[in-house]
């Protein structure tokens, strides 16, 4: 059976091949999310910083009934 190296609580680890593989799968779903997470927020702030950045902070309907004035 195939071995693999991974590390687990800073230490080297060998453990079985498909071990190692969801070990890394893991690994990078986490990562996925956190990355999703970290653009999802700078996404909100970009958007109250543009929507603050007139002093006042409308509803979609209230921006939308500006416009036809």
């Amino acid at each position: 059976m195939a071995k693999d190296v991974i590390q687990q609580d800073g230490e080297d680890v060998v453990v079985r091949e498909d071990t190692a593989k969801a070990s890394r799968g893991v690994n990078w779903a986490l990562l996925s999310i956190g990355a999703f997470i970290l653009v999802a927020v700078v996404l909100l702030i970009i958007f109250f910083a543009g929507a603050a950045s007139d002093g006042k902070i409308e509803s979609p309907a209230q921006a939308a009934n500006a416009n036809t004035r």
